[in-house]
C-alpha cells in the first residue's frame, strides 16, 4: 500500500509517517519510481507507535516494541527489552502518582486551614 492509503488506515497523516521513518520506527519498501510502499505488518507498527505514544511513551522508548513486532512477535511488549522499558515506565508513574498524591494532601490541608481561619474570622466578627 502507499503512504496515504497506510496514513488512512492507520487514522494518521503522511507527514507523521515520514516523521516515523525519520526516526527509525517505519520501514517501507520504495518503487522504481520512488514511491513508498508498506506491507501490512507496518500497519501493526503504525498502530503500536501510535498507542504507546498516546499512554506517554517517548520515540525512544518505542524503539524495542517495534524491533519485537519485526521480529515476528505478535505483540511489541513480549520481548525482554520492551519488558524493561514497561518496567521503567510503570516505576516513572508511580513516582508521578505519588508525587501527586504528596500535592493532593498539601492542597486539602490548605483548604482544610483556610476554612477554619474564615470560621474564626467570622465568630469573631459576631
Amino acid at each position: 500500500m502507499l503512504i496515504g492509503e497506510l496514513a488512512e488506515r492507520a487514522g494518521t497523516s503522511t507527514r507523521t509517517l515520514r516523521y516515523y521513518e525519520q526516526h527509525g520506527l517505519v520501514e517501507p519498501s520504495r518503487d522504481a519510481n520512488g514511491y513508498r510502499r508498506y506491507d501490512e505488518a507496518e500497519l501493526r507498527v503504525v498502530h503500536e507507535i501510535r498507542a504507546l505514544l498516546a499512554v506517554g511513551f517517548g520515540l525512544d522508548d518505542i524503539r524495542p516494541f517495534v524491533a519485537c513486532l519485526r521480529a515476528g512477535n505478535t505483540a511489541g511488549h513480549v520481548c525482554p527489552d520492551s519488558v524493561a522499558v514497561l518496567r521503567r515506565k510503570l516505576s516513572e508513574v508511580e513516582t508521578y502518582l505519588d508525587q501527586l498524591a504528596d500535592v493532593r494532601d498539601r492542597l486539602r490541608g490548605q483548604l482544610v486551614q483556610a476554612i477554619e481561619e474564615r470560621e474564626i474570622r467570622c465568630l469573631k466578627i459576631r
